[in-house]
C-alpha cells in the first residue's frame, strides 16, 4: 500500500502486514544479537524498518467484516430520515401551520332560545300579552381589519416554525459530520496506537537479548516497557472516548445507543478552496434558516403591534330575536296577537384604554424591539461562526499539508537514521524510541489535522445556510 502526502512526496511501500512482521521477528533465534555486526542485525534492521514503514503509513489490513460501513453521507441521510427531535419540529410546524384560518375566522354565532313574560300564578301563555317564546341569533364583528392581522400574525409564526425546521436540519447535519469525523479520527489513532505497540514490543524484544548478552543496559528494557505502557493507557483512553462517540452517532441516527458503527478506511483528502468572507456574510444573511426565523418573527411582532393598536377601535354585536305569542288582543282591538321581531347592535367601549389597550401596545412595540436587537445579536454571532469556521479551517488545512509533505517524511527519515544508527551502536536507546514516539505523535496530528479540516468545513456550512460555500 502506498501512502500519498502533498506535493508528490511518496514514502516507501510494504506489502508486509502486521502479522508478517510478528511472525518473522518472533522466528529470527535472538541470542545472535551479542554479535552486533552478525546476519541477525540485518535481518531485525529489515524486519523493523519494514514495521515502521508499516506504522508511517498507518494503515492495517481490513478485517473481513459482515456489519457494512457508513459514510458520512449515509449518516446524514439516516439521521434527517429518523431523529425524532427533527420530526418533533416538524410536527410542530404543521401545527402552526392549521393556526391562520382559525385566527381571520369571525367567532362562532350565538343562538338563544328564550322564555319571556310567564306569570308565575299558572305560567299561562295567553294570560298575558307579553308572554313569549324566542329564538335568537347573535354574530360578533370585530373591527375591520383586526382579524387579517390576526391571521397575518399566525402566518408568520407558521412560517418562522417551518425556518426552524430547517434550521434544526441544518444543526443535525453539521453534529452528524462532526461525530463522524471525531469517530474517523480515533479508528486511525487506534490503528497507529496498535502499530506502535507492536513495534515497542519489539524493541522490548531486542533490548532484552542485548542486555542478557552483555551488549546492552536494563534500562533500554525498562524504558521500552514504559513506553509501551503508555501507549496501552492511551489505547484505553482512545477506546472509550470512542465508544461515547459512538453512542452519540447512534441517538442523532434514532438508533440503539450500543449499536455497532464501522467506518470506512478511506476517505476523501481533498481540501477545497471556500469563497471570499465577505461573500460567506451576504450568503448567510440571505440563505441562513435561523436569520430568516428571526425576521419572521419581527415580522409577526409588527402585526400583533399594528393589532393592539387597532384594539382602540370597538367591536361590534348584531342580534336578531324572534318572539313567538299566543292568545288574542283585548276589546276594542281584538284579534290574535302578533308575534315580536327584535334587532340588536352592540359596540364594546373602550373605557379603560389608558391601562388596557395603551398598555398593551407599549407591550408589543417592546416586543418588536426585542426582536430586531434579537436579530442584530444573532447576525453577530453568525457572521462570528463562519469567521471561526474559516480560520480552523485554513490551519487544519495547512497543517494536514504540513505534516504530510514535511513533518511525517522527515520524522519517518529520523527514524530511520536513528535505526541504522543503534545497529552498529552509534545511537542509543533512548534517542530511538524517542524518535519513533515523536513519529507516533506527528501521525496522529495529520489525522487530526484531516477530522478537524473535515469538522470546520460542517460547522461552516451550517453557519451560512447552504454547501455551497466552495469555489
Amino acid at each position: 500500500m502506498n501512502w500519498i502526502f502533498g506535493r508528490g512526496v511518496r514514502l516507501a511501500s510494504t506489502t508486509l502486514l502486521l502479522s508478517d512482521v510478528v511472525a518473522r521477528t518472533s522466528s529470527i533465534n535472538l541470542t545472535t544479537v551479542a554479535n552486533p555486526t552478525g546476519h541477525f542485525c540485518k535481518n531485525l534492521f529489515f524486519f523493523i524498518a519494514s514495521s515502521l514503514l508499516l506504522a508511517t503509513n498507518s494503515i492495517k489490513a481490513s478485517e473481513q467484516i459482515n456489519s457494512p460501513q457508513l459514510t458520512v453521507s449515509a449518516a446524514v441521510n439516516g439521521a434527517i430520515l429518523d431523529n425524532p427531535n427533527l420530526a418533533a419540529m416538524q410536527a410542530r410546524y404543521q401545527a402552526l401551520a392549521e393556526i391562520p384560518s382559525q385566527a381571520g375566522t369571525l367567532p362562532d354565532p350565538m343562538i338563544n332560545f328564550n322564555g319571556m313574560n310567564f306569570p308565575t300564578d299558572n305560567f299561562d301563555r295567553d294570560q298575558e300579552a307579553m308572554t313569549q317564546l324566542q329564538i335568537g341569533f347573535s354574530q360578533m364583528f370585530p373591527f375591520p381589519g383586526k382579524l387579517s392581522l390576526k391571521a397575518e400574525a399566525a402566518e408568520f409564526d407558521a412560517l418562522a416554525a417551518g425556518h426552524t425546521v430547517e434550521e434544526a436540519r441544518l444543526q443535525l447535519v453539521r453534529n452528524v459530520k462532526t461525530k463522524w469525523w471525531q469517530l474517523y479520527f480515533m479508528d486511525r489513532a487506534l490503528e497507529i496506537v496498535d502499530i506502535n505497540q507492536t513495534l515497542l514490543r519489539q524493541f522490548i524484544t531486542v533490548a532484552k537479548t542485548k542486555y542478557e548478552t552483555g551488549q546492552g543496559l536494563q534500562q533500554d528494557v525498562l524504558l521500552a516497557q514504559l513506553e509501551l505502557s503508555k501507549l496501552i493507557d492511551q489505547k484505553i483512553q482512545l477506546q472509550a472516548v470512542r465508544r461515547n462517540q459512538i453512542i452519540q452517532l447512534n441517538i442523532l441516527m434514532d438508533k440503539s445507543a450500543n449499536s455497532i458503527v464501522l467506518l470506512p478506511d478511506k476517505v476523501s483528502k481533498i481540501m477545497p478552496k471556500l469563497v471570499d468572507e465577505n461573500v460567506l456574510y451576504r450568503l448567510a444573511e440571505s440563505t441562513r434558516p435561523r436569520l430568516k426565523q428571526m425576521e419572521t418573527q419581527i415580522d409577526a411582532a409588527q402585526s400583533r403591534l399594528d393589532l393592539a393598536k387597532r384594539d382602540y377601535y370597538p367591536d361590534f354585536q348584531v342580534g336578531v330575536t324572534y318572539g313567538d305569542r299566543t292568545g288574542n288582543n283585548p276589546s276594542p282591538r281584538g284579534g290574535a296577537r302578533s308575534d315580536f321581531l327584535s334587532v340588536m347592535v352592540g359596540v364594546k367601549v373602550p373605557l379603560y384604554a389608558g391601562r388596557k389597550q395603551s398598555k398593551a401596545v407599549l407591550q408589543k412595540h417592546s416586543e418588536l424591539q426585542k426582536n430586531r436587537y434579537a436579530l442584530l445579536d444573532e447576525k453577530g454571532l453568525v457572521m462570528g461562526a463562519i469567521s471561526t469556521a474559516v480560520t480552523d479551517y485554513h490551519r487544519a488545512k495547512q497543517q494536514f499539508s504540513l505534516y504530510g509533505s514535511g513533518i511525517v517524511p522527515q520524522a519517518q527519515q529520523t527514524v530511520a537514521s536513528m535505526l541504522a544508527g543503534y545497529q552498529v551502536n552509534e545511537v542509543d536507546f533512548l534517542n530511538l524510541v524517542r524518535s519513533q514516539m515523536t513519529l507516533f505523535n506527528y501521525e496522529l496530528q495529520y489525522w487530526k489535522a484531516l477530522s478537524d479540516a473535515k469538522q470546520a468545513l460542517a460547522r461552516l456550512e451550517a453557519a451560512v445556510g447552504e454547501e455551497s460555500v466552495y469555489e
